[in-house]
């Protein structure tokens, strides 16, 4: 069991920056892979980046030179810096954990931070 609690959001103009964290709690995620989701009204919900345990990262194509996924595992927490929003990064975004153990795989959501670029 892990609990997720993403924190960041709010409303920025076009071209801004906003940094998102993710606070992990119920157990270390030092071992596992640590994503960002996001989801737009009306959209499914898509793969913004994921980070591994030994820092290794993987970027959706429309973030790619913009975002910066991190983590410290210290604080068992994981960022997303966000720079150069545009109106199309505008959403809710999610922190999400996925291990497998012996039982089965489990999946962990946040419960979501708003993200509104809008002028």
């Amino acid at each position: 069991q892990v609990q997720l609690v993403e924190s960041g959001g709010g409303l920025v103009q076009p071209g801004g920056s906003l940094r998102l964290s993710c606070a992990a709690s119920g157990r270390s995620i030092g071992f596992y892979v640590m994503g960002w989701y996001r989801q737009a009204p009306g959209k499914q919900r898509e793969l913004v980046a994921t980070i591994t345990s030994g820092g290794s990262t993987n970027y959706a194509d429309f973030v790619k030179g913009r975002f910066t996924i991190s983590r410290d595992n210290a604080k068992n927490t994981v960022a997303l810096q966000m720079n150069s929003l545009n109106a199309e990064d505008t959403a809710v975004y999610y922190c999400n954990v996925r291990y497998t153990l012996a039982s089965g795989s489990y999946t962990y959501w946040g419960q979501g931070t708003q993200v509104t670029v809008s002028s």
